[in-house]
């Protein structure tokens, strides 16, 4: 909406090689409430001055020596071909009205001047082109809040599933019922856990609490990425992520060994860096899953099945410092990984199960292995 103030704002240039016509058009308009206002006699100098100042409206004369407001006109064009012209005309001739206008000018007043038709005029003209300059900012920023958008989807659902959501307006309302649920027959999942944090959480401030909670899992974060893991969720210090879904790999098993290595690596680093002695525990198993969007507004991606379950009880019964894996995770990683076996525990909810301890990469042995 654009009111009395917002026009009365506007800025105009006059040009007109008589300074007689300049001076009162000048104090005709000041006296109407337009503020800005700059004038010259001079049409060579007219593109230079919008260029530098972008004017809402131009009064422009037509016949002047040395430039005339036609040639004025293509200057303008020339300097800003896509823009909009936003000139006024001011002439004494009938026939030149219409070329004007198939020149590019929005309007004309005529000489010599009827002050009510130039007031009614200028305001016409401003209101347009300030509600041009509105529609065109409007258009501008759907693109960006749809990029916005978008960047939010990105941030709580893999981009393989957020693609499927994209472009869908009853994603952002109630009204939004399709199921989203996937069955994978192969995919491994990694529980991660601070090891003692609630008794840390106890000495530290607020805080500097969701800074330690920030960095580290900001660490996990670009690891995932660069790996080719899914963060599928935190909750309290704990870090849960899948390899081989939302799209397959056949490596899952592979990437979720790397990163939980990286994880050991980045939480030496961060106790270095940040004079703590953290340890973390890790998790893996390897299993089937189901996986799936939940909710209408506040969306997350999560997973089901028996793996996620004993991937969790991986974490929770293993050492500090360590990461341990089950049996159906370990037959992926013995020929590219060092394992060590822990032997049978007692698993709350799975009974007896084999595990082992993953220690390290194995160095490659043929230049096949190496690459």
């Amino acid at each position: 909406m654009i009111d009395a103030h917002d026009i009365h704002q506007g800025k105009i240039l006059i040009v007109d090689d008589q300074e007689a016509n300049v001076l009162l058009l000048e104090r005709v308009l000041r006296n109407a409430g337009y503020g800005s206002i700059t004038s010259t006699t001079d049409p060579l100098k007219v593109a230079a001055l919008h260029a530098a100042h972008r004017y809402d409206l131009i009064l422009l004369d037509l016949q002047m020596p040395e430039m005339d407001g036609f040639q004025v006109m293509q200057s303008l064009k020339a300097s800003a071909p896509d823009d909009y012209l936003p000139v006024l005309v001011i002439t004494a001739q009938p026939d030149h009205k219409l070329r004007a206008l198939q020149a590019g000018a929005r309007d004309f007043i005529t000489k010599p001047f009827d002050m009510a038709e130039v007031q009614i005029r200028v305001y016409n003209m401003l209101e347009v082109r300030l509600l041009h300059l509105q529609t065109k900012q409007l258009y501008q920023q759907v693109p960006a809040e749809q990029r916005v958008s978008e960047r939010l989807l990105l941030n709580v659902l893999p981009q393989a599933i957020a693609q499927r959501l994209k472009g869908r307006p009853e994603v952002m309302a109630d009204s939004f019922t399709e199921v989203i649920a996937d069955s994978f027959a192969d995919v491994t999942v990694l529980f991660a856990d601070i090891v003692d944090f609630s008794k840390f959480s106890e000495s530290v401030s607020p805080e500097e609490l969701v800074g330690v909670l920030n960095d580290i899992f900001t660490r996990f974060d670009s690891i995932a990425d660069a790996r080719g893991l899914e963060k599928i969720k935190t909750i309290g210090d704990s870090y849960m992520a899948a390899a081989g879904l939302p799209v397959p790999a056949r490596d899952h098993a592979i990437r979720a060994a790397n990163m939980a290595l990286d994880m050991m690596e980045a939480m030496e680093k961060f106790n270095q860096q940040r004079h703590q002695q953290l340890k973390v525990r890790i998790g893996i198993s390897t299993g089937a899953v189901v996986a799936g969007v939940i909710g209408k507004r506040k969306f997350l991606y999560d997973l089901w099945g028996d793996v996620v379950n004993t991937a969790s009880r991986m974490e929770s019964q293993g050492v500090a410092g360590r990461i341990q894996v089950t049996d159906s995770t370990q037959r992926w990683l013995e020929s590219m990984f060092a394992l060590e076996a822990r032997g049978p525990i007692e698993v709350k909810g799975k009974g007896e199960m084999n595990t082992w301890f993953l220690n390290k990469r194995r160095e490659p042995h043929t230049p096949a292995e190496r690459t």
